[in-house]
């Protein structure tokens, strides 16, 4: 792991970020000169491969639901440990989404009732598809992958073996015919599969 490149403000780290096509950054909500959310949304139009994670003092709803609008995969108070932001970041980095903090079960649990926090994907059809496609084993561990747990948390919360839980990533991610589990994750929200 090697940091690339530090910027003081939203503008700059956009700048920055095309620069250096990082694979992780860690953003600030509130900064100078453009705040984070929309350098999130900047970064990851120039760099889809990006994965944001907003890092931040606010545990607030509000910011919460901006960050997962805006593409970031992970929201993490500035107060966490450092061995939890480096699991987060590497967890970042394999595609997986983590959303830890007090108040993101709640955020994530309104958005998937909500018909306007994410646009239907336009092709109800193949989307409906990939839906009936996925087992009641597969659709429990999209659960779990929607709150942001890891394959072995997932593995301890099922009662199954963690390469079972890799296997059921896997298949879902075929089936959904998407690059990485964050985007599974975007589309059973996007189709309100999870709850």
């Amino acid at each position: 792991m090697e940091v690339v490149g530090e910027a003081a403000g939203g503008h700059e780290a956009v700048q920055l970020a095309k620069r250096v096509l990082p694979d992780v950054v860690l953003m600030d909500v509130q900064m100078p000169e453009g705040g984070g959310i929309e350098a999130t949304r900047s970064i990851i139009a120039s760099n889809p491969e990006c994965k944001v994670i907003i890092l931040t003092t606010f545990d607030q709803e509000e910011y919460v639901y901006d960050g997962i609008r805006s593409g970031a995969v992970g929201y993490l108070l500035k107060g966490a440990a450092p061995e939890e932001l480096v699991d987060t970041v590497r967890a970042a980095w394999k595609g997986e989404a983590i959303f830890r903090t007090t108040v993101a079960a709640k955020v994530i649990g309104q958005i998937f009732h909500s018909s306007q926090a994410l646009q239907q994907e336009t092709d109800l059809t193949t989307a409906a598809q990939r839906i009936e496609s996925l087992t009641e084993r597969e659709l429990e561990v999209l659960q779990q992958m929607a709150y942001g747990l890891r394959n072995e948390e997932i593995a301890k919360k099922l009662y199954i073996g963690e390469s079972t839980v890799k296997t059921h990533v896997h298949r879902i991610i075929q089936k959904f015919d998407v690059e990485d589990r964050t985007q599974a994750v975007v589309i059973a929200i996007r189709n309100r599969i999870v709850h």
